[in-house]
């Protein structure tokens, strides 16, 4: 099919010489998202912490390629102080320094990026999960059902997520990041409920759930089938916000020491840990407060990305 040089080429399509290639709306995602370069470079570095966390000193028993622990005390070198330098370029031994008792803190960082980051996508995966259910019930079924459930959410939102989520983190600290994970990501559920519910009201009221309903199709199948997979967008960027607020969120609890507990660590907890050394070494204080902006940022610029990728009011897509 081809076009006069002053015909607008529709929606969904671009125009390549004379010629019109349709895409699918997964294509036209994909490069809205990859044209995004805030949400590249969130991925960028978000995807280099992850590597560097988990590749260094390993993980579930599989040993990294750093030599040091984040367990395992020392003698210090130059009064603890880090040995890497820029010009000429060096890592030395002890590239983030040395900790009071001598232990390496390039490994203790990268300990504390593991645990933030697992009790992240733990709270995302678990708030997604939940508001997702509940504003799906909710926006579907109407009525009573509707009612009972949104009041509770109203409940919810009225307290403030620190404070339930400090009852929490000091009753499940002790337990590990996975159950910490889980019960903080019980918290920040409403969001995602509110949205989703929305995103139904509006949608129920389609011809093709219409349709749907006219031809007999449980009430299950349609919202799982037919409704759900139309607000995708609104999930993943609403599980992206909910995974970043969730680094700031734990990194919150573990500095006021209900979070993760030793001989653990986390980032939050480290920053608790070294705050009154922040005049005197500060490379204690400044290491894991630099990966939490980083983390948070990354995951935050992919999450306007996916949203900026998934508005359906931009329709037209550049070759």
């Amino acid at each position: 099919m081809t076009l006069s040089a002053d015909t607008q080429a529709p929606d969904g399509a671009v125009e390549q010489g004379m010629t019109i290639v349709a895409r699918t709306q997964a294509q036209m995602v994909r490069r809205r998202f990859f044209r995004h370069r805030a949400a590249l470079a969130g991925m960028i570095v978000f995807g280099l912490v992850l590597v560097l966390a988990f590749s260094s000193i390993g993980f579930a028993g599989i040993p990294g390629w750093w030599d040091q622990s984040y367990i395992t005390t020392g003698a210090l070198v130059n009064q603890g102080k880090p040995t890497l330098s820029l010009s000429p370029f060096s890592i030395g031994d002890h590239p983030f320094g040395q900790d009071d008792i001598g232990v390496d803190y390039f490994a203790k960082t990268m300990r504390g990026v593991q645990q933030s980051i697992i009790v992240a996508f733990l709270v995302g995966i678990v708030a997604t999960l939940v508001g997702a259910i509940v504003g799906a019930v909710a926006g579907y079924y109407r009525g009573r059902v509707e009612a009972v459930l949104m009041r509770v959410t109203d409940v919810m939102i009225t307290i403030p997520v620190l404070v339930i989520a400090a009852v929490l983190g000091r009753r499940f600290g002790d337990a590990g990041v996975v159950p910490l994970g889980i019960v903080l990501g019980l918290t920040i559920w409403p969001t995602m409920a509110r949205l989703l519910r929305g995103e139904f009201l509006s949608l129920r009221e389609k011809e093709f759930v219409e349709a749907a309903r006219a031809v007999g199709t449980p009430a299950r199948r349609i919202i799982f089938r037919h409704i759900l997979p139309n607000t995708i967008g609104v999930i993943v960027v609403s599980a992206t916000l909910a995974t970043a607020n969730a680094v700031l969120l734990e990194s919150a609890l573990s500095f006021l020491g209900l979070g993760v507990q030793a001989p653990d660590t986390s980032l939050g907890q480290l920053i608790n840990e070294y705050r009154t050394a922040f005049s005197t070494r500060p490379w204690l204080f400044w290491w894991p407060g630099i990966f939490i902006i980083a983390i948070a940022l990354s995951i935050n610029f992919i999450g306007d990305g996916l949203r900026d990728a998934f508005d359906p009011r931009q329709t037209r897509v550049r070759a």
